[in-house]
C-alpha cells in the first residue's frame, strides 16, 4: 500500500510538470481553465508514466491493475466537476464511484495493494525472451494502452457534463437501474469465486473435504453455472451502460465515444483465451467446463459447439 500511495504522488508529479508545461500557468490554473477532457488525456498520461518506472524498477508489473478501479472514479468526478453540473452527470459519476468502491475492495482482499502481482503478467513475461521485448510491451500496453483505454471509455461521462438536460430521461433512468444490475452481477460472481478459493485453501491446508468443485480446481457452481465469465459479463456490460447513458444525455446513439466500451471489449477479447490457456493447461476437467458453458453471457448450461457458443444458439 506504501508504494502505491508513492505511485498516486509520482503520477500527480508528473501531472503538475506536465500542466505547467503545456500552459506555462501551473496545474493549479489547468485544473481550473482547462477543458475536462485535456485534463483526464493529461492525468492519464501521468499515471501510465508513473507506472512504467514502477514495473521496471520494481519488477512488479501490475500497476496499472491497482490504478484500474481508482483512475476512472477521479476521471469521473473531473467531467461531472468541470461539466454543467446536471443531475445526471452527477448520477453517472456517482454510479463509477459504486463501481469502483466495489472493484477495490474486491482487489484489496486478493492482495492486489500489498504487492501481489497478476500471474498473467508473470506468464507473459516468461513468454516474452528479450528484457527490452518486455519493457516495450510494459510501455505499450500495460500502461500506455491500458490507460488510453481507460481514458477512452471514460468519454462518455463528458458528454453526460456537457449535456444541460437529458434528451431521453426515461432511457437515461433504465440504463442506470441497468447499470447497478451490472454491478450486482459482478459483486456476487467475485463473492462466489472468493468462497471458492477459501474452500480450495481449507481442503489444501486439510481443514475440510473436497468436493466435486474443488477438485476440479476452478470455480463452476453460482454463476459460474452460466458463464465461464460471468464478472466480465458485468464489467463490460457496466461500461456499455455508462456509453448509453451518454446516448441517452445528448440523443445520440451512435457517437465517437463508442471507441471506449468497444476498446475495452478487444481487451477482454484478447484477454480471455490467454487466461482460458492457462487455466485449461493446469485442470483436465476445464476442456469439458467449455464445452458445456457459455464463454460471456450467462446460459443454461449445455452441450456447446466448442467456440464458447451454445450450439444452436
Amino acid at each position: 500500500m506504501k508504494r502505491f500511495i508513492l505511485l498516486l504522488v509520482v503520477a500527480l508529479a508528473i501531472f503538475c510538470a506536465g500542466s505547467a508545461f503545456l500552459i506555462g500557468g501551473g496545474p493549479l490554473k489547468f485544473m481550473i481553465s482547462g477543458e475536462a477532457g485535456s485534463i483526464v488525456a493529461v492525468l492519464a498520461a501521468a499515471f501510465a508514466i508513473a507506472a512504467f518506472g514502477f514495473g521496471a524498477v520494481s519488477g512488479d508489473y501490475s500497476w496499472v491493475d491497482r490504478l484500474w478501479s481508482t483512475v476512472p472514479v477521479v476521471f469521473a468526478w473531473i467531467y461531472a466537476v468541470k461539466g454543467e453540473h446536471s443531475l445526471a452527470s452527477f448520477l453517472a459519476a456517482a454510479l463509477v464511484t459504486v463501481w469502483g468502491v466495489r472493484l477495490t475492495q474486491n482487489f484489496a482482499r486478493r492482495g492486489g495493494y500489498t504487492g501481489t502481482e497478476d500471474y498473467r503478467w508473470a506468464i507473459m513475461r516468461s513468454r516474452i525472451a528479450s528484457p527490452v521485448a518486455w519493457q516495450f510491451f510494459n510501455a505499450a500496453f500495460i500502461c500506455g494502452a491500458q490507460l488510453g483505454v481507460i481514458a477512452l471509455f471514460m468519454t462518455p461521462i463528458g458528454r453526460i457534463a456537457e449535456a444541460r438536460s437529458v434528451v431521453q430521461p426515461r432511457v437515461f433512468v433504465a440504463v442506470s437501474v441497468l447499470a447497478l444490475v451490472c454491478i450486482a452481477i459482478e459483486t456476487v460472481a467475485d463473492a462466489q469465486r472468493w468462497k471458492f478459493h477459501e474452500r480450495k485453501d481449507a481442503v489444501a491446508q486439510g481443514q475440510a473435504p473436497a468436493d466435486s468443485e474443488v477438485s476440479g480446481g476452478f470455480a463452476s457452481s453460482g454463476l459460474f453455472r452460466l458463464s465461464r465469465h460471468p464478472n466480465y459479463f458485468g464489467e463490460l456490460g457496466f461500461w456499455w451502460c455508462i456509453y448509453f447513458l451518454g446516448a441517452a444525455a445528448d440523443g445520440n446513439v451512435i457517437n465517437w465515444t463508442i471507441s471506449g466500451p468497444i476498446a475495452l471489449s478487444a481487451i477482454f477479447a484478447g484477454s480471455i483465451p490467454f487466461t482460458e490457456s492457462i487455466s485449461a493447461s493446469k485442470y483436465p476437467e476445464y476442456a469439458k467446463y467449455r464445452r458445456r458453458t457459455s464463454v460471456l453471457i450467462p446460459w443454461f448450461p449445455g452441450k456447446t459447439n466448442g467456440t464458447g457458443y451454445l450450439d444452436g444458439a
